[in-house]
């Protein structure tokens, strides 16, 4: 598939590593594959997940754009708020 991502160097040593989420760009829309069960029925550490993720974004733009890794936070932070009051798509699918 053009433009898949390899996996990380450390996950590649580690017997006990599991994917948590993919997600693609595909005709114009997002689609996603997730392990849902990865922490059981506990769905607050996808919070942890989804901050941490922003910081990887916010210190991958400061590397590769120089911007600010404080700004980057606030636009992700405006429009994850923006999406969460208006969302443009409520999602679709079935998980397998």
């Amino acid at each position: 598939m053009q433009g898949e991502l390899a996996p990380p160097i450390g996950v590649k040593t580690d017997p006990n590593a599991s994917e948590l989420v993919r997600v693609w760009a595909a005709h114009g829309e997002q689609h996603a594959v997730l392990n849902a069960t990865a922490w059981g029925e506990d769905a607050a550490p996808w919070g942890i997940l989804l901050v941490d993720l922003a910081r990887h974004i916010a210190r991958a733009h400061q590397e590769m754009y120089g911007t600010q890794p404080e700004h980057s936070l606030a636009r992700i932070r405006d429009l994850f708020d923006a999406e969460w009051q208006r969302p443009t798509d409520n999602g679709k699918g079935s998980f397998q």
